[in-house]
């Protein structure tokens, strides 16, 4: 006994000195800062918080403290916060986690870190319903809270990067969880922030958890490369260093490398190989101007001066210097032709737009803690404010759905930007994509919602016409003009969109009034009750999302309630041909030609089922899983099932975009699946090929294809136009190892230039 004794008393004082130190290095980073010294506040909170988490682990083993020190780290190190946001910080988990209240941290903080605190803190208990996302809604508050204080979210992004960091000691299903949140929603906040490093290590390792194959092959790629990217890095700007040096300018030089998560994803969107990426090198310029009011002027200086060394694109110059990024971003981009035949971009940066580049909004932030009241915010002039005063807009909205409200946000969040003029002259940053109309709703609602059609560069254009970067628009209103539900279709901003979805909603409401008490009669009439397990079997049958969307389609009379519902209702065994819904779910792997009269027996999780552990697919077993048609998940694909509504398992593959919702809004119904299947079963996959062509190319096809390679052709279709040849080649594989086989060795063929696959 006396020996644990000792053992538990060594393992505190580790921890203890481990802890120490920690609190220690965040105080010397705080210390060197440029904020003012508040170090009793912080030491406060910091023994508060060790105090309130005493004896909790993390999964990793190590005392839970550990997490919060980290993530006051991360805010003060990596983004400059003051004191405010390390007390926020080192204190995010207490109210979550232990007994103690808002009100608590109130009396003992003030109310600027309780608010933050609270932003911070996850709605919990019972409140949402088994079809609400809980995600969603605690995401909504986050945003919420954000509008009022916009250090909520710096910090919450400050947690996920830590989260995810640590994120090895957690099990495979949560692990897709937070990748797939973090990729769906902190990713592209972090963007918008301008915090684009923290940005770039969020999507990696996000990519490193979710496909770790891949993410292995390209960090492998990338090491094995250096040495030529360093050759070609020093002759590049060998000549650049000498021109510069000529002019006096203080400067340096770095080789900006794209990140694993950005060369996977241009080879899934280009269809390219690793080999075949010519932007994975780029060059930074980064100079410290002489006089701080020509930092402008010195920037096209080092760009003409560049330009007269090597030829640039002509269509390649970003001019981020005069028309910054929504997110503050500024610098001029001009890709460059090297003597080695490549193309190579040179972004030309000034120390301090360096700084914003990298850290965003944070950089030239206001909240100096201390020097200002506590009405402090960021620069008036921010494109930040616009933003958020967007998002204020949208949440103003007394009822959005939180789901619509998270896809909403999304349409802000990853849009790049094109500038558009009004009539008078003034710029307007948008988002690329968008229409008339949203530029309409962007000016005012009332504009926006009168809307008739636009003037872009002096010629009539429709509504749903998309604006390019440049454009004049004027638009054109008339009061006899009213919200279309048509429109919700070509509108693409988060503004726009939101907007028109509560008008509509507002239109909606008496049908939906009316709805709702042709349905509570007929119950009423088939001595039934509107209660919700009635209200959700009725929304599945009828394949109806939400409760209001079922109201409003017996309003509108698109639901004719009869004796198939009441049937529905009462669980009675119903013939096949009576489930529509079935229709969805027909598997695809070559089971059509046996119509079988029985109803699919789908697997269905009970309450004693481990999530945690991974759920395994093989011959046996497949047709107890949903493979719905989105992303046409086939043996050898990265994988992850989803519990859906009826307690099936649906199997989609990590990359799709279902999936990415569905992990960043009901992360607990995602399980780990694995594939342990033994080459038996026939999957469909196309392959589409383009080339030159030529005589005998089809012989060479189907040569490869089933003599060399014994794979059954399906169907083939080929076109040829003016020399071009254009075809889809469907067959059946065993895996995705054979389709990638496959594609190798038609890209062999003489004259066959692109092999790409379709889902």
């Amino acid at each position: 006994m006396d020996d644990q004794n000792l053992k538990d008393q060594q393992r505190e004082a580790a921890d203890n000195k481990l802890i120490e130190d920690a609190f220690n290095e965040v105080l010397k980073i705080y210390l060197a800062s440029r904020h003012r010294r508040k170090v009793d506040i912080i030491n406060k909170a910091f023994n508060f918080a060790r105090q309130a988490h005493k004896g909790v682990r993390r999964l990793s083993g190590e005392p839970y403290i550990m997490h919060p020190i980290a993530v006051a780290r991360i805010a003060v190190e990596e983004m400059g916060l003051g004191s405010t946001s390390i007390c926020a910080a080192l204190l995010h988990d207490v109210v979550e986690d232990t007994d103690y209240t808002v009100e608590d941290i109130a009396n003992i903080f003030g109310e600027r870190i309780a608010h933050i605190v609270d932003g911070l803190t996850k709605i919990s208990g019972g409140i949402f319903g088994d079809r609400a996302s809980a995600q969603a809604e605690n995401f909504k508050k986050l945003l919420l809270t954000m509008s009022d204080d916009i250090r909520v979210i710096l910090i919450k992004i400050c947690d996920r990067l830590h989260n995810m960091r640590t994120l090895a000691s957690q099990p495979a299903n949560k692990q897709y969880k937070i990748a797939g949140e973090t990729m769906y929603i902190y990713a592209p906040l972090a963007n918008r922030l301008g915090l684009n490093k923290i940005k770039t290590e969020l999507e990696d390792l996000s990519f490193k958890y979710e496909h770790p194959d891949e993410y292995n092959y390209i960090k492998n790629k990338l090491a094995d490369t250096q040495a030529q990217r360093d050759t070609l890095f020093a002759k590049f700007t060998g000549p650049i260093r000498e021109a510069l040096n000529r002019m006096g300018i203080q400067y340096e030089l770095k080789a900006r490398v794209k990140s694993p998560y950005s060369i996977w994803n241009k080879m899934q969107n280009k269809h390219v190989t690793f080999e075949e990426i010519y932007d994975i090198l780029a060059v930074r310029i980064i100079y410290t101007p002489k006089v701080r009011s020509e930092e402008i002027n010195e920037c096209f200086k080092i760009y003409v001066a560049i330009s007269q060394i090597y030829k640039s694109h002509p269509d390649r110059l970003r001019d981020w210097v005069n028309h910054p990024k929504a997110n503050g971003y500024q610098a001029l981009h001009v890709t460059l032709m090297s003597k080695q035949g490549k193309w190579i971009e040179v972004q030309i940066r000034s120390d301090h737009m360096d700084e914003v580049a990298e850290q965003g909004f944070a950089a030239h932030w206001k909240y100096k803690e201390g020097e200002i009241g506590d009405n402090e915010n960021v620069d008036d002039d921010s494109e930040l404010n616009n933003w958020l005063s967007t998002i204020k807009e949208i949440l103003d909205d007394p009822q959005p759905d939180a789901m619509d409200f998270l896809d909403t946000i999304k349409l802000n969040l990853f849009a790049s930007e094109i500038f558009v003029f009004t009539p008078k002259g003034e710029i307007k940053t948008m988002p690329a994509g968008c229409t008339a109309l949203d530029f309409a709703f962007q000016i005012h609602t009332f504009l926006g919602s009168h809307c008739i059609g636009a003037k872009v560069n002096h010629k009539l254009v429709p509504l749903s016409h998309h604006l390019q970067s440049g454009d004049q628009v004027e638009i054109l209103s008339s009061k006899s003009q009213h919200v279309q539900p048509s429109w919700i279709n070509f509108v693409s901003t988060a503004k726009a969109k939101q907007k028109v979805m509560a008008i509509l909603r507002r239109d909606n409401r008496e049908t939906q009034k009316k709805g709702e008490q042709i349905l509570d009669d007929w119950l009423k009439k088939n001595e039934l009750e509107m209660t919700t397990p009635v209200l959700n079997k009725l929304c599945e049958f009828h394949d109806m999302q939400k409760h209001e969307d079922l109201f409003l389609a017996i309003g509108r009379r698109t639901i004719l309630l009869g004796d198939k519902d009441v049937e529905e209702l009462l669980e009675k065994k119903k013939n096949e041909s009576t489930s529509s819904w079935l229709k969805k779910y027909v598997p695809f792997f070559g089971h059509s030609e046996k119509k079988d009269s029985k109803k699919n027996n789908f697997f269905i999780v009970g309450e004693g089922f481990n999530k945690k552990k991974p759920v395994i697919i093989n011959e046996e077993n497949i047709s107890q899983f949903i493979f719905p048609a989105c992303c046409h998940a086939i043996p050898g694909d990265d994988i992850l099932g989803y519990i859906d509504n009826k307690n099936r398992i649906e199997i989609h593959r990590r990359d799709c975009t279902v999936a990415n919702k569905l992990k960043a809004a009901y992360g607990k119904r995602i399980l780990d699946a694995k594939w342990d299947m033994h080459k038996v079963m026939f999957f469909d996959a196309t392959i589409e090929i383009r080339g030159i062509d030529r005589k005998r190319m089809l012989h060479d096809v189907s040569e490869v294809i089933s003599d060399k390679l014994d794979v059954n052709i399906h169907k083939m279709t080929i076109e040829s136009n003016e020399g071009i040849f254009d075809g889809q080649i469907e067959i059946r594989v065993h895996d995705r190892n054979e389709v990638k086989k496959i594609m190798g060795e038609l890209r062999k063929i003489e004259d066959i230039k692109e092999v790409l696959q379709i889902l």
